[in-house]
């Protein structure tokens, strides 16, 4: 059975990632140092609340180390939301740096939409990734941001949402992937990701 290591810093939504993990056939293990995270065959970064304070409770537990040591050694990792948001080089909220293990920034959603956008959106895919598939284009997700990610170069957007502006709602590089949606909290489809997730570290 695949062991998906879900760091625990004091701000996931750990118990449904876990109920999520557990439902399409992997091991969930909370983790809360790098040598619990480093013992699974997978990693997925949570993520509820601030870009700032993920980050330095990320650092205080040196989970920042674990989550750069599963990417050196090209472990499935995964982000969600808030998770996906820190993976980047610098966050307007807070105006603090990410751990930098993907080119790019995290401004707010424009001013002319309701923020926090939260709620199901539709998902277009615009490349394929093992991520996603089997997963119908045009599938609905369920968001909870107000922040979204802007990636530079060698990050490959997977799929595109749009909420005043158009945003990455899938992003990977490597085995490092990343959704700004929660599978979760999204039924079949967010299940399906999971899923695929699990077998790609198997």
């Amino acid at each position: 059975m695949t062991r998906v290591a879900i760091l625990d810093y004091g701000m996931g939504n750990l118990r449904s990632v876990a109920r999520a993990i557990e439902h399409v056939g992997g091991k969930a293990i909370v983790a809360t140092d790098p040598e619990g995270a480093a013992a699974a065959d997978a990693l997925v970064v949570p993520g509820v609340g601030a870009f700032a304070a993920c980050v330095e409770r990320l650092r205080a537990r040196d989970l920042d180390q674990a989550i750069r040591g599963a990417v050196d050694e090209a472990k499935p990792t995964l982000g969600v939301c808030l998770g996906m948001q820190i993976l980047f080089e610098h966050g307007e909220e807070g105006d603090a740096e990410g751990l930098g293990l993907l080119p790019g920034d995290v401004p707010r959603l424009p001013s002319t939409v309701k923020v926090p956008h939260m709620g199901w959106n539709t998902v277009e895919w615009v490349s394929e990734h093992a991520l996603v598939r089997g997963v119908a284009r045009g599938s609905r997700f369920y968001f909870v941001h107000s922040y979204v990610c802007r990636p530079r170069a060698d990050v490959d957007v997977v799929g595109e949402a749009e909420h005043g502006v158009r945003f990455p709602a899938v992003v990977a590089r490597g085995s490092l992937v990343a959704t700004q949606f929660h599978p979760e909290k999204s039924g079949e489809a967010g299940l399906r990701v999971y899923r695929n997730f699990i077998e790609a570290a198997a």
